[in-house]
This record gives structure tokens, sequence and C-alpha cells, in this order.
């Protein structure tokens, strides 16, 4: 009897604890599915993360929805890329007359600049380097602990283990690298996303495209990438799950630099894809690299 009063007790109590327990959750917004996998890995489940833009869309062009204001009028934490990645998220911040924090998780990086059609332009795409990834993680953690301090411990343990796993894959990465020949370690992609890769790893990459897929390809800008392919003897062009694939495969046509596959850049795919985690797009990516370079 004894026994069985305990075991009623134990699954009353369960079952108590678990609405307000889920209630208890910080609401957070990250504005795309990239940095939403990096919030996910710190917050654990005492977070519960939406991102704007979901897998292979792209943040350059989205259009934000009143749905969007309402999930960031609901937020305690607003998690943004900045370096002017999402052009639309200021305006979206202040139509929904949130009163969350808004944390910019590139703080600390130090942003590539590049000239695009005579004037400036920031890179916004720092994640591209894994020792980046973990300036966001760091970011990540302190902005959870500021809005969740009971929480502190937990957040703090989460972004050391998966800062372990950002290690051996900036490790992975980089011994991916070395085994490609030097001469072989050049190719085309749809646009200028890979940037900070290129300068953490040492793979060259040509792209028509600004650091935008909003900007236009003129003909001129295309007759150079294919004198410029021809030259310099480009091996691959790679596609990306967020661009139109047909002017990359007009490039390859006109060169006869094969396609290599399809790399990731600004999003991650659906859980059935090949890229559902920000580690599991790193690692796609230098497989297809490796691959297409040393085949």
């Amino acid at each position: 009897m004894w026994k069985r009063l305990g075991l009623a007790l134990t699954l009353f109590a369960v079952c108590m604890a678990t609405p307000a327990a889920a209630q208890q959750k910080i609401k957070a917004v990250a504005t795309f599915s990239i940095l939403a996998d990096l919030v996910k890995n710190v917050g654990g489940d005492y977070v519960e993360v939406v991102s704007l833009v979901g897998p292979d869309g792209d943040a350059h062009v989205y259009s934000p929805s009143p749905a969007d204001a309402k999930k960031i009028a609901d937020a305690k934490v607003v998690f943004t890329n900045g370096l002017g990645f999402e052009g639309w998220i200021p305006r979206l911040i202040k139509a929904s007359g949130t009163k969350a924090v808004v944390v910019v998780t590139t703080k600390g990086i130090k942003p590539r600049n590049l000239q695009e059609h005579g004037h400036a332009e920031t890179d916004p795409h720092a994640w591209q380097s894994v020792a980046n990834a973990k300036i966001y993680v760091a970011n990540i953690r302190d902005a959870l602990i500021e809005a969740d301090p009971s929480g502190k411990s937990f957040y703090e343990t989460n972004a050391a283990a998966y800062l372990s796993k950002l290690d051996a894959l900036d490790q992975e990465v980089k011994e991916a690298v070395a085994r490609i020949p030097a001469d072989r370690r050049k190719i085309i992609s749809t646009h200028d996303a890979f940037g900070y890769f290129e300068a953490a790893y040492g793979i060259d990459f040509i792209a028509p495209l600004g650091v935008s897929t909003e900007a236009e390809v003129s003909a001129k800008d295309v007759a150079k990438i294919i004198t410029q392919i021809k030259k310099q003897k480009t091996i691959a062009v790679f596609l990306e799950n967020v661009s139109d694939p047909r002017l990359m495969k007009r490039i390859a046509d006109e060169t006869g630099a094969r396609i290599g596959g399809t790399l990731y850049s600004d999003a991650l795919t659906g859980e059935k894809g090949d890229a559902p985690t920000y580690i599991d797009m790193m690692r796609h990516n230098i497989k297809a690299l490796s691959v297409a370079l040393t085949g």
C-alpha cells in the first residue's frame, strides 16, 4: 500500500512540476537557423528558441510577417547576427514594441571588410570560421546568464561542452584542408559568403555575387569571372542552398569546371537534410570541398 501511495505521489509531483517547468523556459528569438542552433546548444531545455528565417531560408532577402513581430514581442531575449546581415531586423524590433534584450552575437569579432562595386561592404558571414562561432557561443552564454541568473551553471556547462565540440570541429576542418594540394584550393561559390572560411582555412573562393544575395550580377562581372576561372584553372563550382543555381550552371558550362555539389552558407537544412546543425553544416561543406578538390 505504502509503495503504491509513494508511486502515486511521485507521479502527481511530476505532473504538477511539468507545466510549471515549461512555463519557466526563457523565450528566445534568433534571426536565422544557424544562430538558432547555436542558441539551442547553450540554452538546452531551459530555453525555448524560435528562428525567424527557417531552414534553407535567405535572411538577406527575408520579408518579416506580423507573426514575426509577435514572436519578438513575446521574447525575453532576441539574438541577432549584426554586421548588416539582417537589414530588416531594426524596423521589426521597433514595430514589435518588445521589451526583450537584443543581443548582437558578433560582438568582439573582427569584421571582414571588402570593396563591392566601388563602395565598402562589411561581410556578415562570420560564423563560417569556427573560431568566430566560439565567440558567438560565449556571447549567447553571457546573454542567457544575464536574462536568467538562476540558470548560470547550466548555461556555463552547456557552453563549455559545446565549445569543446567546436574545438574538435576546427581541428577537423584544418586537417581536411591540409590534405588538399595547395594549388587546388580554389573554387567558385554563388555569393561571397565564405570570406571568413577562406581567411581561417586557406581555400580561395571566387563569387560572382557580393556579400548579399540581393546583389545583381552584370554580364561584365560574369565575363570577368569566366576569364579568371580559365586563367587560374579553377576546378569546381559550388551551388548554395539559398541561391538561384542557374548562374553557376552557366559559369560551369562555359569554363568546363564541374559542379562540385551544394555548400551551405547562410542557412541550415531541415532535420532530414545534409546540414540540420551548425556542426553538420561545417562537416558537410569541408567534405564536399575535399571530394571536389582532391578527386
